[in-house]
C-alpha cells in the first residue's frame, strides 16, 4: 500500500496564449497559498506530491498549488520552439495565480522551476511574498544541449553522439508520459531567454539550496550573494537529481516558508 495519497484530479487553467496547464490543489483553500513548479522533465505530482512536499506542507498549515509546465504532465504540449521561452512560462505562472485569485502567494520551484520563479518574484513584487528556489543555475544548463542531434534521433533514430544531450534524452525517455519532441522544442525555445543575474535579483526574502554534490552549486551560491534578502542552504550528499527528496531540504523550505505567514 502506498504512503502516498492519491493527487487530486487536475483543474485546467488556460495561459494567455491559449494552451491547457494543468493544476493541482492541495489543503485548505482559506490556508496561505504555496505555488510548487517543477524541474525540466519532471511533473507536479512526481516533484512534489510523490516525494512527500505536499503532504508536509499541508500538515503545516499551508494550501499548496502545483503546477504541470508547459511541455510536462498533463499540460499542453507543443511541439515547436516557440511555444517555449521564459516569458511564456511566467506569464504561466501568472495566470495560474490570477485563476485561484490568490493575492499572495509564496513561490516553490525547482531546476527550470527555481529559474522561473526567480523571474516570477522579480516582476511580481506584490503577489509572490518569498521563494524557496532549489537546483538554480545562473546560465540555462540545457545550452550544451545538441537540439540537432536530439532531433535526429526523435526523427529517425540516429544515434546521439554527444554525452550531455544523450543524457538528457535518457532521463527524459525514463519519466512516465514525457513527450521528447515537446521537451526538445523547449529546449531550443528557450535558448535566448532571460536568465538569472544580478540585474534582475528578486527582492523578497529567498531560499536558494543545491546539493553539495551538484554541479551547479557554485552559480547557485553567486545568485545567493547577489540577492538583496536571501540565504543559501548546502544539501549534503546530494545531486540535482535527488536534492528534492532530501528531508533536510524541504523541512528547511518548509520552515522557511512559514516564517512568511
Amino acid at each position: 500500500m502506498s504512503l502516498v495519497p492519491e493527487a487530486p484530479r487536475p483543474r485546467v487553467v488556460m495561459s494567455p496564449d491559449g494552451l491547457p496547464l494543468a493544476t493541482y490543489d492541495f489543503g485548505d483553500p482559506d490556508a496561505p497559498a504555496v505555488l510548487a513548479v517543477h524541474g525540466f522533465a519532471s511533473g507536479a505530482v512526481l516533484n512534489w506530491h510523490a516525494s512527500g512536499w505536499t503532504r508536509d506542507l499541508v500538515r503545516a498549515g499551508h494550501r499548496v498549488v502545483a503546477l504541470d509546465q508547459r511541455g510536462h504532465g498533463a499540460s499542453g504540449k507543443p511541439h515547436s520552439p516557440h511555444g517555449y521561452s521564459m516569458d511564456l512560462l511566467v506569464d504561466d505562472v501568472t495566470a495560474v495565480i490570477d485563476t485561484y485569485l490568490l493575492d499572495d502567494v509564496a513561490f516553490l520551484g525547482y531546476s527550470l522551476g527555481a529559474r522561473v520563479g526567480w523571474h516570477a518574484a522579480e516582476r511580481m513584487t506584490d503577489r509572490v511574498s518569498r521563494a524557496v528556489l532549489g537546483g538554480i543555475p545562473d546560465a540555462d544548463p540545457m545550452r550544451r544541449v545538441r537540439v540537432d542531434q536530439a532531433w535526429a534521433y526523435i526523427s529517425d533514430g540516429t544515434p546521439v553522439e554527444d554525452r550531455v544531450t544523450n543524457g538528457y534524452l535518457t532521463m527524459a525517455a525514463n519519466v512516465e508520459g514525457n513527450d521528447l519532441r515537446a521537451l526538445v522544442a523547449m529546449v531550443e525555445g528557450m535558448r535566448d531567454s532571460v536568465e538569472p543575474t544580478p540585474a534582475n535579483a528578486p527582492t523578497q526574502p529567498l531560499l536558494l539550496a543545491a546539493g553539495s554534490e551538484d554541479g551547479i552549486k557554485d552559480s547557485a551560491v553567486r545568485l545567493a550573494a547577489t540577492a538583496p534578502d536571501a540565504t543559501f542552504l548546502e544539501i549534503p550528499g546530494r545531486n540535482h537529481f535527488n536534492a528534492p527528496t532530501s528531508r533536510q531540504f524541504r523541512e528547511a523550505a518548509i520552515a522557511f516558508l512559514s516564517a512568511g505567514r
